[in-house]
C-alpha cells in the first residue's frame, strides 16, 4: 500500500482534531463574524484597526479549518484493539535507556499531527520515534539525532 500523505494517529488523537475543528467552525467563526459586524459600524473601513483585525483573524480561522480538514480526511487511524505491545508501533509507550549516560526516558509514540514532546508524545516520523518502530523490548538500537548518535535499549513496551 502506498502512502500519499496518510495520517496515521491514535483514536484520541482524531477525536481531539474533532472536536477543534468542530469549534472552529461552530463557535470560533460566528464570534469572528460578530466581531467583524461590530467593527463595521465603527465607520470608514479603510481606517478601521477592529475590522482589519477581525478580518485577519477571519482569513487565520479559515485556513486552520482546512488545515484541520485535510488532517482529519486522510486519518488513517490506529485501533487500540490492533495495537501490540510486541513490538513498538503508533499507539504504544516505550520506556528506554539511554545507554551512555543511563537516563531513562518514556515516550508514546503517535503520528506526527498529534506529537507533544512535552507531554510524552513524540512522532512516529521523528528520529527517536522512526528508529523505536518495529523493534522489541531488550533490543538496542542506534539513533541519529542532530546532536550525534545516541544508542537506546529498549525496557519496557505498552499501551
Amino acid at each position: 500500500m502506498a502512502e500519499d500523505k496518510r495520517n496515521v494517529m491514535t483514536e484520541e488523537g482524531l477525536r481531539k482534531l474533532q472536536e477543534q475543528y468542530d469549534y472552529l467552525i461552530n463557535v470560533k467563526r460566528k464570534e469572528i463574524i460578530n466581531a467583524i459586524e461590530v467593527a463595521r459600524g465603527f465607520g470608514d473601513l479603510s481606517e478601521n484597526a477592529e475590522y482589519t483585525e477581525a478580518r485577519n483573524d477571519q482569513a487565520k480561522n479559515e485556513a486552520e479549518i482546512t488545515r484541520l480538514k485535510s488532517i482529519i480526511d486522510n486519518a488513517v487511524v490506529v485501533s487500540e484493539s490492533e495495537i501490540s505491545t510486541d513490538r513498538v508501533s503508533v499507539g504504544t509507550t516505550v520506556k528506554y535507556e539511554d545507554v551512555e549516560d543511563g537516563e531513562i526516558s518514556e515516550y508514546g509514540i503517535v503520528g506526527a499531527d498529534e506529537a507533544d514532546p512535552e507531554n510524552g508524545l513524540i512522532s512516529n516520523e521523528s528520529p527517536i520515534g522512526m528508529a523505536l518502530l518495529g523493534h522489541k523490548v531488550g533490543e538496542t538500537i542506534e539513533v541519529e539525532i542532530p546532536m550525534g548518535i545516541i544508542t537506546l535499549k529498549i525496557l519496557e513496551i505498552h499501551r
